[in-house]
C-alpha cells in the first residue's frame, strides 16, 4: 500500500498548454514522445491527426495502424497477454487476455477504429470528417490509458478537438509509412522490459479511472446504427442521408431534421430512422417520427416505413401491422418488396384454394382459417395442428400459392430440423408449384436467390451472416415474408429462437402433436389461447373421415421390463448365471438389477425373444399370411438394436435379410430407408433407434414395436404416426384399414396418467455453467456472505463472466440480438446490484450464446456439478443427487489412487468418502474441492461393462385395446359442412337455392339428410349454427346467382321509369345478395355503399316505389327458407 502510493506520488499530475513550436502544430498525441519506449507507434498517431484536414481516410487508415502497432508493443512487454494463435488485429484484441485489461467500453472504442479503419481500406466508402474526428478521439483514450499503464511519468490530460481545427491545410511532410511491425521480433526487443512494465502496469491499472463512453445520439449512429445500416447494404451519401430537413414540423422555426431518411432507386423515401442514445428507450422518439412520415407523406404521396432504434433495440412501423421489434434495419431491397407487396395485395376473404394441391375439405379449411388470421384479425403468427399423413405439406404449399397469387408474398423460408424432412418439402413443392423456384441449402450451395428456400435450422444459422451477392448480404431481416416451421413446438423455437427473432416475416407453424398434448408455451409462442390453434385437423378426426388408418395396441408387460431382474425370484439355473455374471470383486451380489439397466448395460436375450415371439405371433401380415408386414421396432440403443438382429437371426433363421438395423451409425442410410419403403423389397422390420421415429413415410407400416420408454408427448404422436397413412390394396387386395402397436414399455399407460412431458429445453455446458455463476452472484449479495473470502470469489465469478461476455462476436448475428445485454454485462459495473429478474436475462439472452471453452470436457461438467452444489448451499438446498454423483467421482479416483496428482489428494478424497465433510462444507470448501478435483476426473476409468444374460423372462399380463381416440367434431363439423356445399352446387337442392327457386318438402328432406345424417347429426349442426334454417345456411355459403338475382328484379332494372340514382341502389342491392345470399339485416341500406348518392328517402321520393322492391328483397329471403 505504501508503496502505491509512493509511486502515485511520483507520477506528478502536470497541466499542459498547447502551443506552436518552431511553426509545427502540436497535436493530442505529443505526449507519447516523452516516452521512448512508445516510439514504435507515437508517429504514426500524430500523422494521423497531423493528416486529419487533408485526407479523413488516411487519417482513419493511420489511427488503426498506430491502434495496432500499440496493442502489439503491449503484447510485447505484458506477460499477462500470450499471443493467440494468429497475430491478426481482430485476434489480438478479441483475445481473453486482452480483454481482461481493457475495460469494455474502451474495448468498444478500439472496435469502432478497426471497423472505420476496414472500411477506409477495403470498401471505397468515403470517411466522413466526423467519422475520422470520433477515430482521433477513441485512439487518444487508448494511448492515455497505455501511458497510464506504462509510462515512467503519467501526466493527466484530455482530448483537445479545437487541436484538429488548427491542423496544416497545407501539404505537410508526412514521414513515410511506418512499416508493418513483427510481433515475434518485438517481443524479443522487448524481452528485457516484460518484467519491470508487467509489474508497473499491474500496479497502476487498478487506479485508472476509465472513460465511459458518453453516447449522445450522434455517437449512437456512428458506433451502432451506422454499423447497421452498413450491414444492411446501405450507402451513405447515396440512397443513406443523415440529418434531412423536414419542413411544416409544429415548432418555433417549423423545421425539423430527420436523424436519417433512406431513399429508394426513384429518389422517394423508403424510410426514416429517429435514433436515440443507447441509454434511452426508443419510444421517446415515436411522436417526433410519425410527424416527420406525416409530412413526408403529405409531400411525396407515400408514406415512409419508420424506424424507431436506440442501437441496441429497434422498432418499426410499417403502416400495416402495429409498431412492433425487429432485429435490424431493412435494407434497400426489403423495403422496395415491401412497397411492392403492399400496393399489389390484395384481400383473402373470398380466397380459391387449388384442390390439386389441397383438395381435402381440412386442408381448404386450415388455409382460409390462416388466411383469416392474416388478413382479418391481422395477425402475423398462426398454428396447424394436423395429424402425421393428413397433408400438412399440401396445405401449406395451397397457402403459398394463396398468398402469391394475392400478393402478399415473394420469398419463403422452410424450415425443419432434420435433412430428410427439408429433402422431402421440397420435392413437394416442386411437384405442385413448378413454377416457383426453390432451393435446398443442405445441398445446393449456389442458388440462394431463389423464392423458396428450404433448410436445417443449423445450416440457415450458419448462412445468414455468410451468404452475400451483389448487393450484399441476401438474407437480411426483411428478406423473407412469410417463415414455416415444420413440427413447431417449444423445444424447436427455444434453441434456434434466434432464427425466429431475426426474421421479420410472419410464421406459420406445423404440428402433428395433439393440440391438447401441446405445451402452453407453444401456444404462447404463437400468440394464441392456450389448446386453441389456428386450424386443428387430428388423427382421430382423420379416421372417422377415413383419410388415416386407426390402430389397436397390444400392451404387454414383461416381468424383467416391469420388476427388473430380482435374484430371489430367479429359478436354480438362472441365479447360478446371475452369480456368474453379476458378483462383484470382493464377492458382493447385489439384490436386483433395475428395469433401467434392461437394454442399456444389461442385455437378456429371452426377453428380445419373448418380445419378437409376440411380434412375429401377432403382427399384421402380407401376402395371404406368408408375410409379416412392414414393421418398425423402436430400440433404445444402438446395441440394443444390434442384439435384437442378432436374436431374430437366431430365432428366425430361414428369413434372410428379413429385418435390418436402420440408424445414424449406417453408412448409406437413406438408401437402407429407401429399400424398407419398397414394398417390393426387404427388409420388413426396421429395427431404428431415432432414424426412423419421425419424417418418414411408408404407406405399408402395419407394425409399431415400442421397445424403449418414450417421455415426450410430441415424440410419441409422432413415432404413431408411421402407421396412419391409408394403403389401398395392401391387405391381399383390400384396404390397410388399421394398424398394431406392440408397447412392451408402458408407454401408453404412462400417457393414459397425463404423465407427458414436452421435450427438456437443454443448454449446452459453458451456458450452464455461465448461468449457474450468475446465479451465484446474485445468492452471494446476501448480507450472510459478506466475508472478505466470498467477496473474492463473488468478484472472481464476476471477472470470468465478463470475460465471457466479451468474447462474442458482435458481427454475428444471433450475438446481434442480445446486443443491449451483451454490452451491459461486459462491464463487471453491472453486476454489483443484480436482481432475480436479472439471473433471467441472464438465462434467457445470455446463456445460450456463450461459446464452449478449450478446456477438458470431464472438468467442464464437474465445474457444473460443483457450481450447483454450491448453488444448493446458498439457496438453501440440500441438493442430495450433487452430492452424490461428487461421491460417485470421488470413488472413482480411489481406482487410479496411483496418478501422482490424485494421490497428493488422497486426504481430500478420504474427507469426502469417509467423514461428514460434506454436511459441514460450505461455499469455500466446495470451491476447494471443485479446484483441487476438476483436472483429475479425466483419469477416472470408464467402467461401461455390457452384460449378455439369457434368464427366463415372463409375460405378466397382455390387454388388446382400441386406440380411444378423441376428436373435435364441432369445429370440424363447420368445416366439412361448408366445404361440401361449396362443392356439390349442382346438387338439386343446393342448386335451387342458388337460382332463388322455392324449396318442396322433398327438397327440405334431402337437405336435412345431407346436414343432419351425412356430414354429421342435428345436434351438431344446432350446436355451430343455433336454430338458422337450412336453406339460409346453405344461402349463406353458395349466395344467389347473379342471372337469377337480376330475373328478381328485373321489373325495376328494366323500367324507364327509375332515374339513374334509383337504378345505381338497386344495383348495390342485386350485388349485395349475389354476394350474401340474402339481405335480412336491412340496416345495411344505411351506409356505403348505398348511400353514396343519397339515402332512400333521397333517392325515392315516391315510397310506394321502394315498398315494391322491399317485397322482392323479402321474397329472396322467403325462398331460402327451409
Amino acid at each position: 500500500m505504501i508503496q502505491s502510493v509512493c509511486a502515485r506520488a511520483v507520477r506528478t499530475v502536470i497541466k499542459k498548454s498547447y502551443t506552436r513550436t518552431g511553426g509545427v502544430i502540436m497535436t493530442n498525441f505529443d505526449f507519447l514522445k516523452d516516452e521512448p519506449k512508445f516510439k514504435s507507434f507515437a508517429d504514426t498517431a500524430i500523422a494521423a491527426e497531423r493528416i486529419f484536414s487533408i485526407d479523413e481516410s488516411a487519417s482513419v487508415l493511420n489511427c488503426r495502424r498506430a491502434m495496432e502497432f500499440a496493442i502489439k508493443w503491449m503484447y510485447s512487454v505484458d506477460s499477462s497477454l500470450t499471443k493467440p494463435w494468429d497475430d491478426k488485429l481482430v485476434s489480438l484484441m478479441s483475445a481473453e487476455d486482452f480483454r481482461d485489461l481493457v475495460d469494455n467500453d474502451l474495448w468498444q472504442r478500439l472496435d469502432f477504429i478497426r471497423k472505420m479503419g476496414n472500411t477506409a481500406a477495403h470498401t471505397g466508402k468515403r470517411v466522413s470528417k466526423e467519422q475520422a474526428a470520433l477515430c482521433l478521439e477513441n485512439l487518444f483514450v487508448f494511448m492515455d490509458y497505455v501511458a497510464y499503464c506504462y509510462a515512467d511519468q503519467y501526466t493527466e490530460r484530455a482530448f483537445d478537438e479545437k487541436l484538429l481545427g488548427k491542423t496544416e491545410t497545407k501539404p505537410v511532410a508526412i514521414k513515410p509509412q511506418t512499416p508493418e511491425i513483427d510481433l515475434e521480433t518485438l517481443i524479443k526487443e522487448n524481452q528485457a522490459l516484460k518484467a519491470e512494465l508487467t509489474a508497473r502496469r499491474e500496479e497502476q491499472q487498478p487506479t485508472y479511472v476509465p472513460k465511459p463512453l458518453d453516447i449522445s445520439e450522434y455517437k449512437t449512429r456512428k458506433l451502432y446504427i451506422d454499423a447497421m445500416l452498413e450491414d444492411a447494404g446501405w450507402i451513405e451519401g447515396k440512397n443513406w442521408l443523415n440529418e434531412v430537413e423536414i419542413p411544416g414540423m409544429p415548432n418555433k422555426s417549423e423545421t425539423g431534421f430527420a436523424d436519417y431518411v433512406l431513399y429508394g432507386d426513384d429518389g422517394k423515401a423508403l424510410a426514416i430512422i429517429e435514433a436515440k442514445r443507447t441509454c434511452v428507450d426508443v419510444s421517446k422518439g415515436r411522436q417526433q417520427a410519425k410527424l416527420y412520415a406525416d409530412l413526408i407523406e403529405k409531400q411525396q404521396g407515400r408514406r415512409p416505413v419508420v424506424f424507431l432504434t436506440n442501437g441496441f433495440e429497434t422498432r418499426i412501423s410499417d403502416n400495416q401491422y402495429p409498431e412492433r421489434k425487429v432485429a435490424s434495419i431493412y435494407s434497400k431491397r426489403d423495403l422496395e418488396k415491401l412497397f411492392n407487396l403492399q400496393s399489389m395485395r390484395t384481400g383473402l376473404t373470398n380466397i380459391f384454394v387449388d384442390k390439386k394441391i389441397a383438395g381435402r375439405y381440412y386442408q381448404e379449411a386450415a388455409v382460409k382459417a390462416v388466411c383469416d388470421s392474416f388478413d382479418r384479425k391481422n395477425r402475423r403468427k398462426a398454428l396447424l395442428v394436423m395429424a402425421t399423413g393428413s397433408g400438412k405439406t399440401r396445405t401449406v404449399i395451397a397457402l403459398v400459392k394463396v398468398l402469391l397469387n394475392h400478393g402478399w408474398i415473394k420469398n419463403v423460408l422452410f424450415l425443419a430440423d432434420r435433412n430428410s424432412l427439408v429433402t422431402q418439402a421440397k420435392r413437394s413443392f416442386v411437384n405442385l408449384l413448378p413454377d416457383f423456384s426453390v432451393t435446398n441449402l443442405c445441398e445446393e450451395k449456389d442458388n440462394y436467390g431463389a423464392h423458396c428456400v428450404f433448410s436445417t435450422y443449423q445450416t440457415m444459422m450458419n448462412c445468414i451472416d455468410m451468404v452475400q451477392d451483389e448487393d450484399g448480404k441476401l438474407f437480411t431481416c426483411g428478406h423473407f415474408d412469410l417463415v414455416i416451421c415444420d413440427e413447431a413446438h417449444r423445444s424447436i423455437y427455444n434453441k434456434y429462437r434466434d432464427i425466429f427473432n431475426y426474421f421479420d416475416a410472419p410464421l406459420v407453424g406445423l404440428t402433428a402433436t395433439p393440440k391438447d398434448e401441446i405445451d402452453k408455451n407453444t401456444y404462447e409462442i404463437f400468440e394464441l389461447e392456450s389448446g386453441v390453434p389456428t386450424y386443428g385437423y387430428e388423427l382421430a378426426q382423420a379416421v372417422k373421415d377415413g383419410y388415416l388408418v386407426d390402430f389397436m395396441s397390444i400392451e404387454t408387460r414383461l416381468k424383467f421390463i416391469e420388476n427388473g431382474i430380482v435374484y430371489d425370484e430367479l429359478s436354480e439355473e438362472d441365479k447360478q448365471e446371475y452369480e456368474e455374471t453379476f458378483e462383484t470383486e470382493d464377492g458382493n451380489l447385489p439384490e436386483q438389477i433395475n428395469s433401467s439397466a434392461l437394454n442399456d448395460w444389461v442385455f437378456n436375450e429371452d426377453t428380445i425373444r419373448e418380445v419378437l415371439n409376440i411380434l412375429m405371433t401377432n403382427g399384421l401380415r402380407v401376402d395371404y399370411g406368408n408375410k409379416i408386414g412392414k414393421t418398425i421396432i423402436f430400440a433404445k440403443n444402438h446395441r440394443h438394436a444390434e442384439k435384437i438382429l442378432e436374436v431374430f437371426g437366431k430365432e428366425y433363421p430361414h428369413l434372410k435379410d428379413y429385418a435390418k438395423v436402420i440408424d445414424n451409425y449406417l453408412n448409406y442410410a437413406q438408401s437402407a430407408i429407401d429399400e424398407f419403403s419398397d414394398p417390393k423389397k426387404m427388409p420388413q422390420i426396421a429395427i431404428s433407434v431415432d432414424m426412423l421415429d419421425t419424417g418418414i413415410d411408408v404407406p405399408e407400416v402395419l407394425n409399431l414395436v415400442f421397445f424403449k420408454k418414450v417421455m415426450s408427448k410430441a415424440k410419441f404422436w409422432q413415432m404413431i404416426g408411421r402407421g396412419t397413412r391409408l394403403c389401398p390394396g395392401l391387405m391381399d387386395g383390400a384396404d390397410k384399414d388399421k394398424f398394431y402397436i406392440f408397447d412392451f414399455c408402458g408407454n401408453f399407460e404412462f400417457f393414459r396418467m397425463n404423465k407427458g412431458k414436452s421435450t427438456a429445453n437443454t443448454i449446452a455446458v459453458q451456458g450452464a455453467i455461465f448461468q449457474l455463476k450468475f446465479e451465484m452472484s446474485y445468492k452471494l449479495q446476501d448480507l450472510a456472505y459478506q466475508t472478505e473470502q466470498l467477496k473474492k470469489f463473488r468478484s472472481s465469478l464476476i471477472e470470468d463472466m465478463t470475460g465471457k461476455v466479451r468474447e462474442l462476436n458482435r458481427d454475428n448475428f444471433a450475438v446481434r440480438q442480445h446486443l443491449k445485454y451483451v454490452e451491459l454485462y461486459s462491464s463487471g459495473e453491472n453486476y454489483q446490484a443484480l436482481t432475480y429478474a436479472d439471473t433471467l436475462v441472464a438465462r434467457d439472452e445470455l446463456a445460450p450464446l456463450i461459446e464452449p471453452e478449450k478446456d477438458d470436457a470431464q472438468a467442464l461438467r464437474f465445474d457444473a456439478l460443483m457450481y450447483g452444489i454450491e448453488l444448493a448451499y446458498l439457496a438453501g438446498k440440500k441438493y442430495s443427487r450433487g452430492k452424490h454423483d461428487l461421491i460417485k467421482r470421488a470413488r472413482g479416483l480411489t481406482k487410479v489412487a496411483n496418478i501422482p496428482e490424485i494421490t497428493k489428494q488422497a486426504p481430500l478424497i478420504e474427507q469426502i468418502l469417509h467423514t461428514d465433510y460434506l454436511d459441514r462444507a460450505d461455499v469455500n470448501d466446495f470451491e476447494k474441492i471443485r479446484k483441487n478435483l476438476r483436472d483429475l476426473v479425466k483419469y477416472i476409468p470408464k467402467e461401461y461393462i455390457i452384460y449378455e444374460t439369457n434368464m427366463d423372462d415372463e409375460v405378466l399380463s397382455t390387454e388388446w385395446n382400441e386406440s380411444e381416440l378423441e376428436n373435435d367434431d364441432l369445429k370440424n363439423y363447420k368445416a366439412k359442412a361448408e366445404f361440401y356445399i361449396r362443392e356439390h352446387q349442382n346438387e338439386s337442392v343446393i342448386a335451387k337455392l342458388k337460382g332463388n327457386i322455392p324449396l318442396n318438402s322433398e327438397d327440405v328432406k334431402e337437405l336435412e339428410k345431407i346436414l343432419w345424417s351425412d356430414l354429421g347429426t342435428k345436434a351438431d349442426y344446432e350446436a355451430e349454427y343455433g336454430e338458422k334454417p337450412l336453406g339460409e345456411f346453405v344461402r349463406g355459403i353458395v349466395g344467389l346467382d347473379m342471372n337469377a338475382a337480376k330475373q328478381a328484379f328485373s321489373e325495376y332494372l328494366d323500367s324507364t321509369n327509375l332515374d339513374s340514382r334509383q337504378i345505381y341502389f338497386v344495383n348495390q342491392i342485386v350485388e349485395y345478395i349475389v354476394q350474401n345470399g340474402m339481405m335480412k339485416d336491412l340496416s345495411v341500406l344505411q351506409d356505403s355503399p348505398f348511400t353514396d348518392q343519397g339515402s332512400i328517402v333521397d333517392v325515392f321520393t315516391d315510397l310506394s316505389v321502394w315498398m315494391g322492391i322491399r317485397k322482392v328483397i323479402d321474397q329472396v329471403n322467403a325462398n331460402a327458407a327451409a
